[in-house]
């Protein structure tokens, strides 16, 4: 993901009130964070992409009632050939009416960042590639446990970020771009969410800009549902970033796609992109949210 020039406008203050009672589980999806951070930087062409791949393919299998497996390969701008998955998690296949969800589950092999104390060395990717890898994993617990009438996909997408998003902007969003040429079928989702960096301990959500412009009124549908939920502090009614990230490539196929991500991580593209910078509470919150965007289209 890559930051654009950014417009920042008035803060809108808003309460904050207890949570309704919860389906998604925090605590064990942020046991999803330490497994992926445990494989190591998943980066392709490495052992732990690898075991990464094997260790979703399991889990998936045995909660969504299909899964489906994009398997291709990617020759980048130096020639180098990278094996890459995508994997989308179907619940409910039949459903005419859908929604979809998705992150990434590669990591960055350079930790590039002005800030970051070594340059040399791949990001850890707890919160940028884990945490909406953990995110998606909750979600499917859920449909496991409580199956929806609607028809809901988890998409996970390999290939984000590898490159440089200026300088080679073909080996980044490699994953989504594949999926958006290549779409299971069927009718598409009404809308797509993209979940990045959502597990941050001090979590400030803010509107995307791309987003606001290709689907307004889905960021209007995630920030009210939020609010509802009286998460209002945590999902900033104001723009603030306008980021590179996979919910353009979906929006280029016609999915009305926005990013939920809070930019405003130290961290970013550093080695400092540790277990110890997220938590469960964070991942609590953006889950309540998911979760209740599916129930709510189900009425």
């Amino acid at each position: 993901m890559r930051r654009l020039p950014f417009l920042v406008l008035l803060l809108l203050s808003a309460c904050h009130e207890a949570p309704r009672a919860r389906e998604f589980e925090g605590t064990p999806a942020f046991h999803y964070i330490e497994s992926q951070v445990a494989f190591g930087p998943r980066i392709p062409g490495t052992a732990a992409h690898q075991r990464m791949t094997a260790w979703l393919d399991s889990l998936l299998r045995r909660r969504a009632d299909t899964l489906v497996t994009q398997e291709w390969t990617h020759v980048t701008t130096k020639g180098d050939t990278l094996a890459l998955t995508n994997f989308v998690a179907r619940f409910n296949p039949s459903a005419g009416k859908r929604i979809l969800f998705l992150a990434h589950w590669d990591s960055r092999p350079t930790a590039d960042s002005p800030t970051s104390p070594d340059s040399t060395r791949p990001v850890p990717g707890a919160n940028d590639g884990g945490s909406g890898v953990a995110l998606l994993l909750g979600v499917a617990d859920v449909l496991k446990r409580h199956p929806s009438n609607l028809g809901v996909d988890l998409l996970f997408v390999d290939g984000e970020d590898f490159g440089d998003f200026t300088k080679t902007p073909e080996d980044v969003l490699m994953g989504s771009r594949y999926y958006a040429a290549h779409q299971v079928a069927g009718p598409q989702p009404l809308y797509a969410v993209l979940f990045d960096l959502i597990a941050d301990k001090d979590l400030q959500i803010y509107q995307e800009g791309n987003s606001l412009v290709g689907a307004p009124e889905v960021v209007d549908l995630v920030w009210s549902t939020a609010r509802d939920l009286g998460y209002s502090n945590y999902f900033i009614d104001s723009p603030k970033h306008t980021l590179i990230d996979d919910h353009l490539e979906l929006q280029k196929a016609g999915i009305r796609a926005i990013d939920v991500v809070d930019f405003d991580y130290p961290s970013w593209h550093t080695i400092g992109d540790t277990i110890d910078k997220v938590s469960a509470a964070s991942l609590q919150v953006v889950g309540d949210v998911a979760v209740a965007l599916i129930r709510r289209e189900e009425k």
